[in-house]
């Protein structure tokens, strides 16, 4: 089965700048999948995960967190619906947060940030490695994102629900819509 790689803190605001595709290419013998310009990746034919891993370390030019998962996890993510079925409202994105390992709840859910007036990062659901939520866009969103690694206690990076869905397509044989 498929591995699906994250990498965390990449490609944003000019730091840790890299080009994903260019590591894709690099890593072809691992037959790996760009998916956007956040660092991630479905590797299709990943071998060993501790062989790949270090391909993969071998091949950035900086350090930086990764969190992987089996991808028939991630598929199991579509059919639970996470986030039901009714849309999200224009000014809210949903997203999945996946830890570098699966963490315990240090916290009652669902956890908002800020904790009083409006809130601009929701964490609603955690199964495994995997950590639900909503955020508002907001300068200081990134800041309570990061509020995730201390309630799990884990590094963890975080994709919004597209990048996700475009993943589950990958690794049901099609091609991402670009």
């Amino acid at each position: 089965m498929a591995l699906v790689v994250f990498l965390r803190g990449v490609n944003v605001g000019g730091h840790r700048t890299f080009r994903p595709n260019s590591l894709a290419r690099e890593l072809s013998d691992y037959d790996v999948v760009n998916v956007g310009a956040a660092g991630t990746f479905v590797v299709r034919r990943p071998g060993s995960r501790t062989k790949f891993r270090a391909a993969l370390i071998s091949k950035l030019p900086f350090d930086t967190k990764i969190a992987m998962c089996d991808g028939r996890d991630l598929l199991r993510l579509e059919t639970t619906h996470p986030f039901g079925a009714r849309p999200s409202p224009p000014d809210v994105v949903r997203f999945v947060s996946i830890l570098s390992k699966a963490g315990a709840v240090r916290a009652s859910l669902p956890v908002s940030y800020p904790s009083d007036g409006e809130w601009l990062v929701r964490v609603m659901a955690c199964e495994g490695q995997f950590v639900f939520g909503m955020y508002r866009r907001h300068m200081k969103t990134i800041g309570y994102l990061g509020q995730i690694d201390k309630i799990y206690g884990a590094p963890a990076t975080t994709r919004n629900w597209n990048t996700i869905a475009a993943i589950f397509r990958i690794l049901k044989g099609q091609s991402a819509a670009r």
